[in-house]
């Protein structure tokens, strides 16, 4: 679907329905089938990044740097990343209003991995990540994954499957039963955590309920 713009109205709309932005010149949606998503019970860490999250190399913090992290999302995917100027302020404005949320991963002072996306109700949207340092960004995806579905959200979206996210544990499901998910987690009302979990990789994953399955 080609048309309408990047603000925040539409953006929501969007979210709401299982839409999300492509490109922004011109600006496009997309809905794609089958729909990548991690369920509550299906992270795997590996053995090395177990080994690194728990010899705790790495630090972890919520919305502490939004803009940076975004910004970091765009820079990797090189000149012709799909992350434009455009798309980093509109997600600054959904981050500024309260949707969009970033997860850090912080080695001493340094920002050296993380990812954004949307949340609304008890969805959370993935968008895209980075990483400076090994495992930075896979450390990052572990532990809001813990955090989501310990604070009670349902849906962990990330649209579609890359070969990081499919050996994390990362899977496919039809459209029609992601839209069924997505209508259940539209009807909670979830507060975005403040803090992340201490520790994903001895805290047990949370099966979720309440969405709908």
């Amino acid at each position: 679907m080609i048309g309408g713009d990047l603000e925040v109205g539409s953006l929501l709309t969007a979210y709401r329905n299982g839409i999300f932005p492509w490109s922004e010149n011109p600006v496009s949606w997309w809905c794609p089938d089958p729909r990548a998503i991690f369920e509550a019970d299906g992270l795997h860490i590996s053995r090395s990044l177990r080994r690194t999250l728990r010899r705790g190399h790495f630090r972890f913090t919520i919305d502490h740097c939004f803009g940076e992290v975004i910004r970091a999302c765009a820079r990797r995917e090189g000149e012709e990343s799909w992350i434009t100027s455009g798309f980093v302020e509109a997600y600054r404005e959904l981050h500024r209003l309260g949707h969009a949320h970033s997860i850090e991963t912080w080695s001493g002072g340094e920002l050296c991995g993380g990812l954004y996306g949307v949340a609304l109700g008890g969805l959370f949207a993935g968008e895209s990540m980075f990483h400076h340092r090994s495992d930075a960004s896979k450390a990052a995806l572990a532990v809001l994954h813990r955090t989501l579905f310990a604070s009670g959200y349902v849906l962990f979206d990330i649209q579609m499957l890359t070969p990081v996210t499919r050996e994390m544990g990362a899977v496919e499901v039809p459209r029609t039963e992601y839209l069924r998910r997505l209508a259940g987690a539209r009807r909670l009302s979830r507060r975005f955590p403040v803090d992340p979990l201490a520790d994903p990789v001895i805290d047990p994953p949370v099966r979720a309920c309440g969405a709908g399955r």
